[in-house]
């Protein structure tokens, strides 16, 4: 009787687990997003694996009489099998990307492409649907209020839409070796436009591919994944005209679009692999590419993307983006957000609080698994929810933005007001506006509040100054109100904030201020305004979210030539070295900054000078896969520029380690290990009577 209440306790188990996934493969359709459907189906697997495994390890130990399929040695056949899947879950290489995502290090373009071939994202079509089907995915969560799960969806929205600009940046390489600007090209084609049309949210497409998209059922676009109001498709024909005359500048002449073959055979990702690693990918989740394309590289980022063993002007090989608002009632961060690796803002509390303190590992299954086992325990009715991904706007769709609009215009009044309490208020209120809608930080943008906010920055109450300062780090996830909070005359209010504000409003500008040296001219203006002091101050004093800020500011702003001397001078070395230990939780965005300073003498100085070495050997040899690579460009300038520091590297046993690298390290981090033993030997027979 034990024995048979305790099985029919197991399948049961199983069998709802079975139901479960069951409903999942049933409800999916052509337009579900891939990517959450995987981690959907695979957060079952180690619950079944779980409840299999005890029911066969009770019945190995049990004595009643069972059938010959089920003696000691079938059971532990069955067992090793379970125990040990010969598949690779696809679920843990997404849980590394986001992990990696938000530490400031990744994902490679690699993992993307990894993550695309095991879940059918093949093209670059696939990965705009899918992109297009997180987005209604996370607004479902957000009707329903679930800021979790919002906060979940908007990073894996980031990692696709990381996988269309590595595609993009490949393209623009491919495409030709003369200088095109980024926008001649075409967010779907991924080619030179030769008929662009403006669709109704102000983007501009080859007219062939957004018709076939439309043709799809896929009534929002692609790019900005705003609902279509209307498919009315309007020539751009200023934009024509100049790829017109840079054609005929250049000689170049441009194939009959509706000749390609279709969409889904575009672009696909796969056949990129090769193109990776001739073209490193620096991704940006930026709606629109800035500058003109040189040899495939944006211009703001030009100077930093292809790198010799001796000398780079950054020797750092990750990009990160600005944190936004989130859940505020508790006090742990995940810092963790769509436009983030790691770099924090408001978002606390959610399921991947827990993984913001630990070291730059990859995460364990079981820090995402609950999120999804959770929902199975509520039922499954959060997929049923929706039966279509894209859907004509709705007549209260349209009212809503409207009373967005009419809300943002009575709260701009309310924030020139005399009033304290008043202008606290309204700045609590665009702060909420600003936190997860995309939509709603346009409207406030385009509504002159941006300006008020600024003004607010200097408020002597420190909750608006606070609620200021976090509304613009919100608003600047938007690209056009990151120009126009620069144009505000914001840099020098931040710094104020930085230097005078409480610890949150000090965490929050410090996340601004990177937000806005995504913009190259901003990372000139920043560092000449004064902001490096106060953030090195925050990097050493700060809370620990403080100090994850301040470095991921430090770290773009160190890709500037003229900021290095200033970060070395302020005495960022010291707290740098500090934070790689691996308690702190920093180690991979300490070495980053690390890196990018060692390009310069007076920060190899430092480095020496503060006991750096050994450290960055120590990084080689244990560090995480980006960590490796940095240390190992930092390594290589140090050696490379001082006899003395090539001696301590030497001195530190960096060799074996290296040896390793240089075998089965990144391919940056295999060129730098090879380049600087490569170094080791010719000093060997070059000075084989020095010592």
């Amino acid at each position: 009787l034990a024995l048979e209440e305790k099985l029919c306790k197991s399948f049961q188990e199983l069998n709802q687990d079975v139901d479960h996934s069951r409903d999942l493969f049933t409800s999916w359709h052509p337009f579900s997003s891939k990517v959450y459907f995987v981690l959907q189906i695979e957060s079952l697997i180690p619950k079944m694996r779980d409840t299999i495994v005890d029911t066969f390890q009770f019945l190995k130990s049990s004595k009643s009489d069972l059938p010959d399929e089920l003696s000691p040695a079938s059971l532990e056949k069955c067992l090793e099998k379970i125990k040990h899947p010969t598949y690779e879950e696809i679920s843990s290489v997404i849980d590394g990307a986001l992990s990696d995502q938000r530490d400031g290090v990744g994902p490679t373009p690699e993992i993307l492409v990894k993550i695309g071939e095991n879940t059918g994202l093949r093209s670059n079509q696939e990965i705009l649907i899918e992109a297009v089907a997180l987005e209604r995915q996370k607004e479902i969560a957000e009707q329903s209020e679930n800021n979790a799960e919002v906060e979940f969806l908007d990073q894996l929205i980031v990692i696709v839409n990381r996988m269309h600009e590595c595609l993009l940046l490949i393209k623009q390489t491919q495409t030709s070796s003369v200088s095109i600007l980024a926008d001649f090209f075409c967010p779907l084609s991924l080619e030179v436009m030769t008929d662009p049309v403006i669709v109704s949210s102000g983007q501009t497409y080859e007219k062939a591919f957004i018709k076939r998209w439309i043709d799809l059922g896929l009534k929002v676009c692609p790019k900005t994944r705003q609902t279509l109001t209307h498919t009315t498709l309007i020539p751009n024909y200023t934009v024509k005209a100049l790829i017109s005359n840079w054609c005929d500048t250049n000689d170049v002449k441009l194939p009959d679009p509706n000749q390609s073959s279709s969409l889904n055979e575009l672009s696909p990702l796969l056949s990129c692999t090769d193109s990776i690693h001739a073209s490193p990918c620096r991704l940006s989740v930026s709606s629109t590419t800035r500058g003109s394309v040189e040899n495939g590289q944006t211009s703001e980022n030009h100077h930093h993307h292809h790198r010799s063993p001796s000398a780079s002007t950054s020797s750092v090989s990750n990009e990160e983006f600005p944190r936004t608002d989130g859940n505020e009632n508790s006090e742990e961060s995940a810092h963790a957000t769509p436009y983030t690796s790691d770099v924090s803002g408001e978002i606390r509390s959610g399921p991947l609080a827990a993984t913001t303190t630990s070291s730059s590992a990859a995460p364990s299954r079981s820090e995402y698994s609950p999120r999804f086992m959770d929902r199975h325990n509520r039922g499954s009715q959060f997929w049923r929810r929706s039966s279509k991904i894209v859907s004509a706007p709705s007549n209260s769709a349209r009212r809503d933005l409207a009373e967005v609009e009419s809300q943002v215009k009575k709260l701009l009044e309310e924030l020139k007001s005399s009033l304290l309490d008043v202008q606290r208020r309204a700045t609590a209120e665009i702060r909420l506006l600003a936190k997860h809608n995309m939509d709603n930080r346009i409207v406030i943008g385009n509504s002159g509040a941006i300006v008020s906010l600024v003004e607010l920055l200097r408020s002597t109450d420190s909750a608006t100054q606070e609620n200021a300062v976090t509304a613009l780090l919100n608003l600047s996830i938007n690209d056009n109100n990151k120009s126009l909070i620069a144009e505000a005359g914001a840099i020098e209010p931040l710094i104020h904030v930085l230097e005078n504000g409480g610890s949150e409003a000090k965490e929050n500008s410090a996340a601004t201020l990177f937000s806005l040296s995504v913009i190259e001219e901003n990372k000139i203006k920043i560092g000449q305004s004064g902001a490096i002091g106060p953030l090195v101050d925050l990097l050493g004093n700060g809370t620990q979210r403080g100090k994850k800020d301040a470095a991921t500011a430090l770290f773009n702003l160190s890709i500037h030539q003229e900021n290095k001397g200033t970060i070395v001078q302020s005495g960022a070395v010291r707290y740098l070295i500090d934070l790689m230990d691996p308690a702190a939780g920093m180690v991979d965005k300490a070495v980053a900054v690390l890196a990018n300073l060692a390009t310069i003498p007076e920060g190899r100085n430092a480095i020496g000078q503060e006991g750096g070495i050994g450290l960055l050997v120590e990084v080689v040899e244990l560090g995480s896969a980006r960590g490796k690579e940095n240390a190992a460009a930092a390594l290589l300038q140090l050696s490379t520029n001082s006899g003395r520091f090539c001696n301590m590297v030497l001195q530190e046993g960096a060799v074996p380690p290296l040896v390793a690298l240089s075998q089965s390290g990144t391919p940056r981090a295999r060129e730098k290990a090879q380049a600087l033993l490569s170094y080791f030997r010719n000093q060997r027979h070059g000075n084989a009577g020095r010592g």
